[in-house]
């Protein structure tokens, strides 16, 4: 069995790791990191939170999100919870190990 390090220094970078497996359009990607970046709330989709993520992102409306949000909950990047959007487990940022095993 192998051991894989993989150092990132930003947010976009660790999910880019994981990217192989969420098939995440750059676009997706981009929003689920300002996403991360960005809250302040339990709600990773709120609205104030989807504003903040339009800001910096240059969409006019903050409503368009609403499309990526979708996508980002269908693909699994993104769980419903009693408070609105939760990051996947998965993607929580701490130390993650990668076993590669031969068949």
């Amino acid at each position: 069995m192998r051991k894989i390090n993989i150092k990132t220094n930003n947010t976009l970078k660790f999910l880019q790791v994981f990217n192989g497996i969420l098939e995440l359009t750059d676009t997706e990607l981009r929003v689920l990191a300002n996403l991360i970046d960005l809250s302040e709330t339990v709600n990773l989709c709120s609205p104030a939170n989807k504003k903040k993520v339009a800001d910096a992102m240059e969409i006019k409306d903050h409503n368009t999100l609403n499309n990526y949000v979708k996508r980002l909950k269908d693909k699994k990047a993104i769980v419903q919870t009693a408070n609105g959007y939760a990051l996947a487990p998965l993607l929580k940022k701490e130390p993650v190990q990668i076993n590669i095993l031969p068949q």
